[in-house]
């Protein structure tokens, strides 16, 4: 029996079904515009907020992430819906909203492509003849996933004896990432990056192994991570030694979210970065980090205990300490970060439309180009072009700003100057 058999035969009932069939289309269709507003809503306060994770608003991580989560859960309920209203209008032909779908980006190429070549008719549908040849195909691709595979490897030493003088000789035993340990190499580098790449935890590893059918206790895992950690340590010892003989670094901090008891905590992760490849400097870039669980000065005064040079760096106070003239085994020079100062005037120019900071942005972005175009060059070459491109502006910058804090400077003693209730218009 068809969908057409089982309908009313009475006018009457079936402009009710319409009717109520409408209502029910233009509800979904006011649900699915109020889910995409808010999705677009979202992805623009996602974007706002990416661009200042890293700026003032670091904190606003945990937001973020929720805000993405979010999103994630209406653009998967949209998509619910959409599918569902797909499947519903095959059984009645009725138009329906459209929601704006995003680009199909391209499939990665650099996958492996397996073919599927789905078998044709001998003969033709249509007049049963057999003489078919092949004028093109149609190639549809999906992304598919390959479930990772657990094994064991087995290490066979095989032992021979000598029937001349019954020596017996066995190849030597394989090495090992750690001693007494089970886990091949890819196992150990998956579980660490996972726990520090991912800021998975151990005990949430161990979970996840269990449902795939290997029981790896937290404790395990941990040796595991503790063993590699030591076998791992001279390569640490040869990155810092790299970054700390350079003749300048970056030096940077960012929050970092710390499980503990009951709550989650905040901690430091601490970066400094070795990187001539601006000024065509031979040696390779490297980075070396280091936790903190919190924003101490004493922390980057111990990391950088045996430098001396020039240290990119924002204003943060707690590297006071190490621009000091007496400071044992030599100071550190400053150089204050440009990208840092330019976005306090950013902020404002953006926030506020303050003219003297949209100013400052415009002045700034001029050097930033110039820069853009001496990067990797010597630095003779750079510093030649610096001094008679860039060195002008920055004193007129300076100038500008000399006498905009006068003038703030004036306009503040004048307010002193004024009776109370008028100082504080």
């Amino acid at each position: 029996m068809g969908a057409d058999d089982s309908l009313p035969d009475d006018v009457t009932t079936l402009q009710a079904m319409l009717r109520a069939e409408r209502a029910a289309r233009l509800a979904a269709e006011a649900e699915a515009q109020a889910g995409t507003l808010l999705i677009e809503k979202l992805k623009l306060t996602i974007k706002k907020l990416r661009h200042e994770q890293f700026g003032q608003s670091s904190e606003r991580g945990a937001l973020l992430d929720q805000l993405e989560l979010q999103l994630a859960d209406l653009e998967e309920n949209a998509a619910q819906a959409e599918t569902a209203a797909q499947t519903a209008a095959e059984k009645i032909a009725v138009p329906s909203f459209e929601r704006r779908k995003p680009a199909r980006r391209p499939l990665p190429e650099h996958l492996p492509r397996e073919r599927i070549v789905y078998p044709v008719p001998s003969n033709c549908p249509c007049c049963g003849d057999s003489r078919l040849r092949k004028i093109g195909e149609d190639v549809t691709e999906t992304l598919e996933l390959v479930p990772r595979q657990w094994k064991v490897i087995q290490h066979v030493r095989e032992k021979l004896v000598c029937r001349a003088c019954e020596a017996i000789t066995q190849p030597p035993a394989p090495s090992h990432p750690i001693a007494r340990g089970r886990a091949g190499p890819k196992l150990l580098a998956h579980v660490l990056f996972a726990k520090y790449g991912l800021h998975l935890p151990l005990h949430r590893q161990s979970d996840v192994y269990q449902r795939e059918g290997i029981d790896l206790d937290v404790s395990t895992l941990a040796d595991w991570v503790g063993a590699s950690a030591a076998t791992l340590m001279p390569l640490v010892d040869a990155i810092r030694s790299h970054v700390f003989a350079a003749e300048r670094i970056h030096a940077d901090d960012t929050t970092v979210p710390v499980l503990a008891k009951g709550k989650t905590r905040t901690g430091r992760l601490w970066t400094y970065v070795r990187d001539d490849r601006p000024f065509a400097g031979p040696d390779p870039p490297a980075a070396v980090f280091f936790y903190s669980p919190d924003r101490g000065g004493a922390h980057p005064e111990q990391h950088l205990a045996g430098y001396a040079g020039l240290m990119q760096a924002d204003a943060y106070a707690g590297f006071g300490k190490l621009y000091e003239a007496n400071r044992k085994g030599g100071p550190i020079i400053e150089a204050a970060c440009w990208a840092h100062g330019r976005r306090k005037f950013f902020d404002l120019a953006r926030l506020t439309k303050a003219p003297i900071a949209a100013e400052a942005v415009k002045r700034i972005d001029v050097l930033f180009a110039i820069e853009r175009e001496i990067n990797g060059l010597a630095p003779e070459v750079r510093l030649r072009v610096r001094q008679e491109r860039s060195r002008h502006l920055i004193v007129e910058l300076e100038a500008r700003a000399a006498r905009q804090a006068l003038q703030e400077q004036r306009h503040d003693q004048s307010d002193q100057l004024l009776p109370q209730p008028l100082g504080c218009i």
